[in-house]
């Protein structure tokens, strides 16, 4: 057991970046060897000015450090990287008479120390692999602390050159009553950032009022917005207030505004336009103040070509259009992702979950994600509460996957045949191809399927729509 848990450790280890200074050349030497040897990209410098020069050329890891030496000795070299590479570890390297100086640079902030001579080749190994852990938490909550504070949108999360246009577009119109129209395929965070614009707008101590036009019924839908007086109608008990006078000073978010029956759409536009309005069985005009932000997950301006969305709305609607990209278009934030939504629900179920294995993170890079983050989020929420160690391993999704009515082993292999066989094609390939696949492995089962894939049966749906016309037997 032990020699399996040293093998993960120096496993773990490999690729990494380090960088060793000592005056002593037999020192030097015998970490070149050991550290290669372990599959570590070493660099070896004499002294601590050298090794200044090198972290101004190179990325490192870790630095091991003795802290005797000419021109820039240890404790110098320690304060400097300090200063300039905080989120480098450093491990100084002590001689027994020098101990009281290695705890000292500890104090100051070094990492760890090893005592020279080294004679336990597995206690340095894992003493530079908690160095390598503690520096990949720090670089992870780095990117979390850097891409939420700088535009205060604290759900929204991704070093992504797409995601960074979207900060900056939003951390530019929050401050303003702009009209905002949010696009995106459904699972991309549309409702996050219509909520981020809000609690970052001038009206966040407002009413943030959210309306779903696909999940009402067109009878209902008018009465939803206007409102309407007693006796308007059959069943009108009372007089209500609509969402547009409920949302007043606050901000209004039509959710899936693409779904608005076309005989309302006129009636929107005009609240819009005079922000004015009349409740069903009235004929008091009341004026509203708020703020409007629209999200859909259809092309309005396709739409409008086909006749099914008025084109003057759509013009009100598209003042400041924001367009997220689907998951599998901005790859680069998934690590990030998967590492914030581990950590946030690790806190909230109770798991000691740290890390996320190399093969599981290679995986959750390969997967479609045609439920978007969405789905990223629901899969990262089941794994961790199926983990009972400090890693998610690629089990965990699997197992935290398994449909209850069939065995994983179906899906499993599924899975496995349809990653091990994936010949080079575009992102909308996999897509399909992915779900396709599932579908098949269910057995035609929609529900199930949805569930599987963590979309809704709505958006699988229109996706086998999609298939259908494009000629593919569904």
């Amino acid at each position: 057991m032990q020699n399996e848990s040293h093998e993960k450790i120096q496993e773990f280890l490999k690729g990494a970046v380090i960088l060793v200074v000592d005056d002593d050349a037999s020192i030097r030497e015998f970490f070149r060897i050991a550290l290669e040897k372990r599959g570590v990209e070493t660099t070896i410098c004499a002294n601590g000015h050298d090794a200044q020069v090198a972290m101004t050329r190179q990325t490192f890891d870790i630095v091991i450090s003795d802290i005797r030496m000419p021109k820039v000795d240890g404790m110098e070299l320690l304060r400097w990287i300090l200063g300039k590479y905080p989120l480098t570890p450093v491990v100084m390297l002590t001689a027994f008479a020098t101990i009281p100086g290695a705890v000292e640079a500890m104090r100051i902030g070094a990492f760890d120390y090893i005592a020279k001579p080294i004679t336990d080749l597995m206690q340095l190994d894992l003493q530079l692999f908690r160095a390598l852990q503690h520096r990949q938490m720090q670089v992870e909550n780095q990117w979390l602390k850097r891409f939420t504070e700088r535009s205060q949108f604290d759900k929204l999360v991704g070093p992504s050159q797409q995601m960074q246009r979207i900060y900056e577009i939003l951390s530019t119109v929050a401050p303003t009553d702009v009209t905002v129209l949010v696009q995106g395929a459904s699972g991309t965070g549309k409702e996050l950032v219509a909520r981020a614009i809000h609690f970052n707008s001038p009206r966040a101590n407002r009413a943030f009022i959210e309306v779903n036009c696909a999940a009402l019924p067109e009878g209902l839908i008018e009465s939803e917005l206007f409102g309407h007086e007693k006796g308007a109608f059959t069943g009108a008990i009372r007089t209500t207030r609509g969402k547009f006078e409920a949302a007043h000073g606050g901000t209004l978010l039509l959710d899936e505004i693409g779904e608005l029956p076309h005989g309302l759409q006129a009636k929107l536009l005009r609240v819009l336009q005079e922000r004015e309005f009349q409740r069903i069985g009235s004929n008091d005009t009341i004026s509203t103040d708020f703020r409007l932000i629209a999200t859909t997950n259809v092309e309005l301006d396709k739409a409008v070509a086909a006749g099914k969305f008025r084109e003057d709305l759509f013009y009100c609607l598209n003042v400041i259009p924001v367009k997220l990209p689907l998951l599998s278009e901005r790859q680069d934030d998934i690590p990030v992702l998967a590492f914030h939504f581990m950590h946030r629900f690790a806190k909230r179920h109770g798991r000691q979950v740290e890390r996320i294995s190399k093969e599981a993170l290679q995986y959750l890079l390969q997967a479609p994600w045609p439920g978007n983050v969405r789905q990223l989020e629901n899969s990262i929420e089941r794994a961790v509460v199926m983990c009972a160690d400090e890693e998610l391993e690629l089990r965990h999704f699997f197992i935290a996957e398994e449909p209850p009515v069939l065995s994983s082993n179906k899906i499993l292999a599924a899975k496995r045949d349809f990653f091990t066989t994936m010949e080079p094609s575009s992102l909308a390939e996999i897509e399909k191809q992915h779900i396709l696949s599932t579908l098949k492995s269910l057995d035609g089962h929609r529900a199930q399927t949805a569930k599987v894939l963590g979309i809704s049966i709505r958006t699988l749906r229109n996706k086998l729509n999609e298939y259908k016309e494009q000629g593919t037997d569904v």
